[in-house]
Order: structure tokens, then sequence, then C-alpha cells
């Protein structure tokens, strides 16, 4: 069985950046594991509730096959914490889907793995991502290899297919 890793942050997360992909991904048989800065109960800016089985600290890249950053307001939390920041960069180096959406794509910018490749996020995020180096679109989804990010909760069912089809043909 596949297993993906939900980095989700502990309030302010986009319920819909986190219930509809997991839900697409579950369905389709993958185990989604959900972690944050804490572990226990965890609420999105609407009121989805959500339980962080680990800390970031706690993950093994090894143990999953692709990593998702889940967005909203709350997702500025990683963007400068370390552990987060290596998380990406070990999963990319490892050629594993790879995947943020909404303002989370920050994360990759601060770290480098978006220096000349083709990615989107939430407008906010727009300048972050070309600081870093990134051919920002603004389009709902981009694809640049296994790395996957998509531009808010509207184009949430089409980031979790792109990470689906990224884990069956990985």
């Amino acid at each position: 069985m596949k297993k993906v890793i939900f980095i989700t942050a502990p309030e302010i997360f986009r319920d819909e950046e986190y219930v509809i992909p997991k839900r697409i991904l579950e369905e389709a048989s993958v185990k989604v594991v959900t972690a944050s800065a804490k572990k226990g109960e965890i609420t999105g800016r609407f009121g989805t509730k959500a339980v962080s089985e680990m800390t970031i600290d706690e993950i093994d890249p090894n143990d999953f096959d692709a990593i998702v950053y889940v967005g909203g307001a709350g997702s500025s939390v990683f963007f400068e914490n370390a552990t987060a920041l290596k998380l990406a960069n070990d999963f990319f180096s490892s050629g594993k889907p790879t995947a943020a959406i909404c303002i989370a794509p920050t994360i990759f910018a601060n770290t480098g793995i978006l220096k000349g490749k083709t990615a989107t996020s939430f407008p906010d995020a727009k300048e972050a991502l070309i600081k870093g180096g990134a051919n920002y679109t603004g389009n709902p989804l981009e694809i640049a290899g296994n790395i996957i990010t998509a531009n808010g909760p509207d184009a949430a069912e089409i980031f979790a297919k792109a990470i689906l089809e990224k884990i069956i043909s990985n």
C-alpha cells in the first residue's frame, strides 16, 4: 500500500486543501498520515478537525512514497522551519512526489528546489516563488518533474489527482 505524509498547520490550514486530497487518495487505497508541528487535534480555517498523528520531527522519508504540504494561512509556520525545509528537499532529492498547494509552495521556494522550475501558488506567495527562482505561472496546477504545485482550494481536486498519478507511476 502506498503511503503519503500530509504536512498540515496546527491551525488555520485550508480545509478543502486537506479534506479533498485526503479523500481522493484514500479512495484509491493510499494511506494518508497527517503530521504537524504538534500531535493531536488540529483545526482548519473553517472548522475542520483533523488529527496529527506525528510531529514533523518524527517523519522518516523512507516510510513514505510522497509528501504533501497543505496550504492556508497557517502553513506559514513552516516557511522557515528547518525540518519542514529539509523534508521537502529530502523527498525531492529522492525523486518522490513533492507537492504543495496555496501558499505552501513558499516552503519549496525557500529550499531552492524551485530554481528554474515552473510552479504556481496562491497569488500571495507569487513573490516568494519568483525570489526562489521559480518560473511562476499562477495556473491552477503545475507539474515540474516530481514537484507538484497548485494555486489554492479550487485546484484541490486536480492537485490530488496529479499526486495520485505521480504516486502510481513512481
